[in-house]
């Protein structure tokens, strides 16, 4: 008697947000594949679609309801969650045709809606997963989320009440997943959570056993241990606590790669106060001059927000004046967006025009690419280690150990074509942009 195999159900996925989103979509479609789900590559190829979103700014909101319109256009059958999921009334009163409505980091509940909606095959085929999971990143690097939520209560920010109070992963699993991707051929590992620096608070750091070693789930233990596996470890999203000058002696060694992601925010003391920022209080110029002496290559990034309701013209020059001797290589800033549920609505605090927002965050960044012009000239003429990205008509587009994928620079290599996408490579820097790097291979 023939034997009839059922096709197999295909879902469709689209990710939005910042890469601790991205992290839930690859766990999410792991499942799914363990499961016999294919993942489809368009939207008339799959049989439902789950649309992964962000709601922390009115444009991250604007940008969700959009993809959820489109995906409900194109294919019909739509499942919806992430951040914006814990909102479900913007979402019914635009699209009130949804299958389901399920919120942040609720593995299970989208998984039992795909299943109510698309039921799975009977035999799982758990050899259709590589051994790193379903990435949705390039083979040779991978984000590593540590932990879920945040303790802080930031007056602009939403994100506890969405994800919930900090919760961080046991240090051994950490580590054995950390590892596992390693093995599989990921050269670069990023580090993200919402307040990575935090790590292991909620835990009172109870220790782990990995590689035949107690470690205790501590920030710094977690970097150090890290830093055996022989790849590129990229922090991110790390507050200036004092024990954060722990780690910068590990980027002067090589174990972890010289660059920290910290989202100072703003330098008014005043602001900073109504922001509600962690360590506010702290001297954070003398902090990133004394992890410049002990790693004098260290890459710093941060984001910043113009235009908080209550900024004058003086605490905007402060933020000016501030920058210009901090000297961070890669910056970003946003205006204001008055999010919905944020306490920052209800200061009291007269609001800033939307005109002024423009002009000081043009201001401002004029200055930011200013300052990163400058310190990538610097580089012109040393030879430099990039991981290689895509080979683009000849050229090889690469990172350097300063660059985060999607949204630092790039390092472009003239005589690149026959460096291998995912590998490592020495470089001399021929020329600097605003942003970016040019490189010639070999030399």
């Amino acid at each position: 008697m023939k034997t009839v195999r059922r096709k197999s159900p295909k879902v469709g996925f689209v990710s939005l947000g910042c890469p601790k989103a991205l992290v839930d979509s690859e766990r999410i479609l792991t499942r799914l594949r363990a499961e016999g789900y294919e993942v489809a590559p368009t939207y008339r190829a799959a049989d439902l679609v789950v649309v992964n979103t962000c709601g922390f700014i009115d444009s991250a909101v604007d940008e969700s309801l959009d993809a959820i319109g489109e995906a409900l256009a194109e294919n019909g059958r739509v499942i919806v969650t992430g951040c914006l999921g814990a909102q479900p009334r913007k979402i019914l009163e635009r699209h009130p045709s949804v299958l389901e409505i399920t919120g942040p980091q609720r593995y299970e509940e989208v998984i039992a809606s795909v299943h109510a909606h698309l039921p799975p095959l009977h035999e799982p085929f758990v050899d259709l997963i590589p051994a790193q999971g379903v990435k949705l990143t390039p083979r040779h690097y991978a984000y590593l989320k540590i932990s879920e939520g945040c303790n802080h209560h930031c007056t602009f920010c939403i994100i506890p009440s969405m994800r919930g109070r900090l919760v961080s992963r046991p240090i051994a699993e950490v580590l054995r997943e950390a590892e596992s991707l390693a093995r599989a051929g990921v050269k670069e590992i990023l580090v993200v959570s919402q307040d990575t620096s935090a790590y292991g608070a909620d835990l009172k750091y109870a220790p782990g056993e990995w590689r035949g070693v107690e470690r205790r789930a501590r920030f710094r233990e977690l970097a150090d241990a890290l830093g055996e596996l022989g790849v590129w470890i990229r922090l991110h999203y790390v507050y200036p606590y004092p024990h954060v000058d722990e780690v910068i002696p590990l980027m002067a060694q090589g174990r972890v790669l010289p660059y920290l992601d910290i989202p100072f925010q703003h330098a008014s003391a005043r602001l900073l106060k109504l922001m509600k920022r962690p360590a506010a209080a702290e001297d954070t110029l003398e902090r990133i001059a004394a992890w410049r002496r002990v790693a004098p290559d260290i890459t710093l990034r941060s984001t910043f927000i113009v235009g908080f309701p209550g900024e004058t013209d003086a605490d905007f020059e402060e933020l000016l004046d501030w920058l210009r001797e901090a000297r961070l290589d890669r910056v970003g800033c946003f205006e204001y967006s008055p999010v919905e549920g944020a306490a920052a609505n209800a200061l009291g605090e007269p609001a800033v025009p939307d005109e002024v927002k423009r002009e000081r965050r043009e201001r401002f960044m004029r200055l930011a690419t200013e300052l990163s012009a400058e310190r990538l000239a610097a580089k012109v003429g040393t030879r430099i280690e990039v991981l290689v990205d895509r080979i683009e008509d000849g050229t090889a587009v690469a990172r350097s150990r300063g660059d985060a994928p999607e949204i630092d620079g790039v390092v472009r290599i003239r005589g690149g074509a026959k460096l291998r996408v995912g590998e490592f490579a020495m470089v001399r820097v021929t020329a600097a942009g605003d942003y970016d790097l040019e490189a010639l291979a070999g030399a």
